[in-house]
């Protein structure tokens, strides 16, 4: 994959790999785990069913409908009562759009190089088979309520992958899409004062993209000092979203839904 884009062939994909595609015309992008099967795992903005209204983070990200039905797999848009962590096809998850690989692993350089965020990080990847439990559990258990900034869909395939959990919830999460929105109009402030020393466009503009770069490379999870491995078992307990589900049960459901 180059530094201008990590689009890949559905070939080229392997049971475990955190893929995107992206949405209203590269807007945004949307983040899931490949469960092997044709089938991906991914976070969405829940749709409470004793309300009518949706979440906030209904404008950033889509709402799946469990009563629309795939053509190829029935159990296509599977998911738990009141969950955001959906199981849908590889089409479905697509939507037309183009498939794309985030890179794990990558050096500094190239990190800084990418320019848009919420397509690589300096993190290292855990093994397949612990990716995909990761991602099974959190179907059957759930990931919390949605947050476009804290708690998003890209944060949800970081977490399978890693495992990482920020222990301070207060900032931003560990998406690099949303540090790249808050990164953005931060290097712009942060740069305004330096027009005065600066009268050059070219300058300004150097100097606001160098703290941008900088400012995406000081939130992602590889660098991060505010990150501690947690156990997908333990997440639930430790984030007060309830206790944890029946892992030999989930183990079986999981067999189940990636062969159909």
């Amino acid at each position: 994959m180059g530094l201008l884009s990590n689009r890949v062939e559905r070939s080229e994909i392997k049971a475990g790999d955190h893929i995107y595609t992206y949405r209203a015309v590269f807007a945004y992008s949307h983040h899931g785990i490949f469960v092997g099967g044709s089938k991906v795992v991914h976070f969405t903005p829940r749709h409470d069913a004793n309300s009518s209204t949706e979440t906030s983070a209904n404008s950033y990200e889509e709402k799946y409908d469990l009563s629309s039905s795939c053509p190829t797999f029935p159990d296509c848009g599977f998911r738990q009562p009141n969950s955001g962590v959906v199981l849908t096809c590889l089409d479905c998850f697509l939507r037309n759009g183009s498939l794309y690989s985030f890179e794990y692993g990558v050096t500094p350089s190239v990190f800084l190089a990418k320019v848009r965020g919420g397509t690589c990080t300096t993190a290292m990847p855990d093994p397949p088979e612990t990716v995909i439990h990761r991602a099974m559990y959190l179907l059957q258990n759930g990931f919390g309520n949605y947050d476009v900034f804290q708690n998003n869909c890209e944060d949800f395939a970081l977490y399978c992958k890693t495992g990482l959990l920020i222990v301070e919830r207060s900032g931003v999460g560990r998406s690099g899409q949303a540090s790249s929105v808050v990164g953005a109009p931060l290097a712009a402030l942060l740069s305004s004062p330096l027009k005065l020393l600066m009268p050059s466009p070219i300058g300004v503009a150097t100097v606001t993209a160098g703290m941008y770069c900088m400012s995406r490379y000081a939130t992602d999870i590889g660098v991060r000092s505010d990150v501690i491995k947690v156990a997908v078992e333990e997440l639930a307990v430790n984030l007060g979203w309830g206790e944890g589900g029946n892992e030999e049960e989930d183990n079986g459901v999981t067999d189940q839904l990636i062969a159909m």
